[in-house]
């Protein structure tokens, strides 16, 4: 594949720098680095792009913060001025790491996502009787910088685009030379390209037909368990040699029918429903926003903004949730003149 090059000029053009500003400040138009950043955003981008182009651009402070829902997990945000920055690279490199990317990794992709990948993982479910269900260990944090910066270099020729790259890729360490910040465009990014290798190998190598991936959650397909232990053993292999990585020792294989445990949800080979921690979740999350809006610390706006998207999240494809969202909506959710919701027809 030809390497990329001449990307900076794009990178650092007045409108690509303008579109990167908007996608950062969605949602986040009131805080205060991204007030401050807004309101003097032309002396703001004239002054990135001057460091930027001068070599003096430095990777601002991050802000680290813990979520717990649906595990603990350490968030670590970049500066508003870093964000602006990582979008304007990415509206001009994405691209180029998409053309690294077979069609089933799903994560972090414009047409892709969570709903198409269970989709797809429901459709092999229909067509074959195993399936092997992988996951790296530590991921985020286990990612090798020399390894990333060896496979990106390999993809872009561009120096200026590569010694940002390294400036982003080195202000964040899990450990020695290892670890990518969650919480951050450009880690999504990265972390998705990281592993394209271990997609065609597994694809291209071993011919598998029915695979799919997640960031770094692996789903095979086979006609039987032999022939997923050898795929097991593969990539556990590649990750250790190729990438540094580890493969976690709980690697599922079982029959489709027995049902599989994947992005929220359990995959059989008849339907797709969520799991009990989602159910979980989604009642919790939507008696929330009851209690919430009731209490007038959430508008009405808001209440509909949050309580789609929260809808969305049990709309998994061919999942049969719609009950479950009447159930929890009907007994949870009663408009502010109190008219009771019509029970579903289905």
């Amino acid at each position: 594949m030809k390497r990329a090059g001449r990307l900076m000029g794009r990178v650092l053009e007045r409108e690509n720098l303008r579109e990167a500003y908007l996608r950062a400040a969605r949602g986040k138009r009131s805080k205060p680095d991204a007030m401050a950043f807004g309101a003097r955003l032309d002396e703001e981008l004239a002054r990135l792009v001057r460091d930027v182009e001068d070599g003096t651009y430095r990777v601002g402070a991050y802000r680290k913060f813990t979520i717990f829902d649906p595990k603990e997990r350490t968030i670590t945000a970049p500066c508003f001025r870093d964000r602006v920055l990582h979008h304007a690279l990415m509206l001009v490199c994405e691209p180029v790491f998409e053309r690294t990317l077979i069609d089933d990794t799903y994560a972090c992709r414009c047409g892709k996502g969570r709903i198409a990948a269970l989709e797809r993982a429901f459709a092999f479910a229909r067509s074959y009787p195993w399936y092997l269900k992988m996951d790296v260990r530590k991921y985020f944090d286990s990612i090798d910088h020399e390894v990333l910066m060896a496979k990106l270099a390999r993809r872009f020729k561009d120096p200026r685009v590569l010694d940002l790259f390294g400036k982003i890729i080195e202000s964040h360490q899990a450990g020695p030379g290892r670890g990518l910040p969650i919480g951050s465009l450009t880690s999504q990014h990265f972390a998705n390209f990281y592993l394209s290798g271990l997609d065609r190998s597994i694809k291209e190598d071993l011919k598998v037909g029915g695979y799919v991936r997640y960031m770094d959650d692996l789903v095979a397909w086979g006609d039987d368990r032999a022939g997923l232990l050898v795929v097991r053993d593969h990539v556990g292999s590649f990750l250790q040699v190729e990438l540094r990585l580890e493969l976690k020792t709980d690697t599922p294989l079982n029959r489709v029918h027995m049902g599989m445990g994947f992005l929220g949800c359990r995959v059989y080979s008849s339907h797709v429903t969520l799991n009990r921690r989602s159910r979980r979740r989604f009642r919790r999350k939507l008696r929330w926003l009851e209690r919430e809006h009731r209490a007038g610390r959430l508008g009405e706006a808001e209440l509909q903004r949050r309580g789609t998207a929260l809808v969305a999240f049990t709309q998994a494809g061919p999942t049969a949730s719609w009950r479950l969202r009447d159930r929890v909506i009907g007994s949870s959710l009663v408009d502010d003149q109190g008219l009771e919701p019509r029970e579903s027809r289905g």
